[in-house]
């Protein structure tokens, strides 16, 4: 039997003991692509309402001392900030989440006022909270252009041009892209969840065909037969692989029609073109055949089943290592980055996103180091299935 035919056959035959569990087939396949749809459209409606409630709906600031500062006040109404009275222990609110932001004003405010000196306002909040981010923003915008407009009037009021204390008209250029705009947030939530997907989409099939098959005592009789144990791997990395791929294919699947569905700016970030969902496949395909070597070699080191599941705690975590050590440490992207895995994916997920080109240079390094790796992931699994104590359960 040709080495070909031998990797054909028992890919075959794993995908067909894999069809005859239906539930569990379904589960591998659909569970990330179903669940992707419910995030994204739950994130949407999120968005929609936070937009409603906070950047535009009218928000109520306690303010200390408003008597002070009647005109201010009125101003902030303007704005739809509404001045409401003070809790009797603000802080304690404040950290109760029961006051997103509050406003404190000098009672020398008029005194300073009156003088053309500048008068005293603080702005009170939590700054780790992120829910009251928005509210504090609105609060300090409406401060500026009340201290810009009162600025500009008493210059005015002194016959001087309000231009003369701006020395500097600040323009900016934006040149980024609207496909790079738009991939804001996909180039946060897309690199992580294509790389976790491909990296342990086949994670269920691997393990069952070498730990499982090794406590259930049927993978000897595969050993025993003339083909090489290099076939029986790559037939059973293939079956993997397949599996991996379709999960793959719908996760993106997924994500283009929950784009549709979500509609509004959520949808436009998260919008996918044919294009870019091929050239996430070739991106991903690397990956795809490093995690199901991976799990095949560490499978094939367990002794049994829970032992095999017991290594997925620490591989879910490998994906998302670059993604976490680019937001603290952003760094700009550069060739070597494309030979470290995980890192070199998500950089490469990013320019797909993005729409930016990519040489063929990145191409060679990419591909290269991926099937480097994957080559050496199979050699070492091989050697390992060649070793008779495999056959062994316990």
């Amino acid at each position: 039997m040709s080495l070909l035919r031998t990797v054909w056959t028992v890919m075959v035959k794993e995908l067909r003991d894999l069809s005859r569990d239906r539930r569990t087939l379904a589960l591998s396949l659909l569970l990330a692509p179903l669940l992707y749809p419910v995030l994204i459209l739950g994130m949407s409606k999120l968005s929609d309402a936070r937009m409603r409630t906070q950047l535009e709906g009218p928000l109520q600031v306690p303010v200390i001392g408003a008597e002070h500062a009647p005109t201010l006040v009125a101003f902030l109404a303007s704005a739809n900030l509404h001045a409401v009275a003070p809790p009797a222990d603000l802080p304690a609110a404040i950290h109760a989440q029961q006051v997103d932001v509050a406003l404190r004003i000098s009672p020398t405010f008029a005194e300073h006022w009156h003088a053309g000196k500048p008068a005293l306002v603080e702005i009170i909040q939590d700054s780790t909270r992120r829910d009251a981010e928005i509210p504090t923003l609105r609060l300090r915008r409406a401060l500026e252009a009340y201290d810009g407009q009162v600025a500009a009037l008493r210059l005015v009021a002194r016959g001087i041009d309000s231009q003369v204390v701006r020395p500097l008209q600040i323009a900016r250029q934006d040149l980024a892209t609207a496909e790079a705009k738009r991939g804001v947030l996909l180039s946060v939530l897309l690199p992580v969840l294509l790389t976790l997907t491909s990296f342990l989409g086949g994670a269920y099939l691997v393990m069952d065909t070498t730990a499982g098959e090794r406590e259930r005592q049927s993978l000897e009789p595969l050993l025993v037969t003339p083909a090489s144990r290099s076939a029986i791997v790559s037939g059973k990395i293939a079956a993997a692989c397949v599996v991996g791929l379709a999960t793959l294919l719908l996760t993106l699947l997924a994500f283009r029609i929950s784009a549709q569905l979500a509609g509004g700016g959520i949808g436009q970030m998260l919008k996918l073109n044919a294009v870019a969902m091929v050239q996430m496949l070739l991106v991903m395909l690397p990956m795809l055949f490093i995690g199901t070597t991976l799990l095949t070699l560490l499978s094939a080191s367990a002794k049994s089943l829970k032992e095999a599941q017991s290594h997925m705690t620490w591989l879910m975590l490998l994906p998302m290592l670059p993604g976490y050590a680019l937001m603290v440490y952003p760094i700009k992207s550069a060739l070597w980055q494309f030979a470290v895995p995980f890192l070199a994916q998500n950089q490469m997920l990013i320019k797909v996103i993005r729409q930016e080109p990519v040489s063929w240079q990145i191409w060679a390094v990419y591909l290269s180091s991926g099937i480097a790796l994957s080559l050496l992931l199979w050699l070492a699994t091989v050697w390992r299935y060649n070793q008779e104590r495999l056959a062994i359960s316990g």
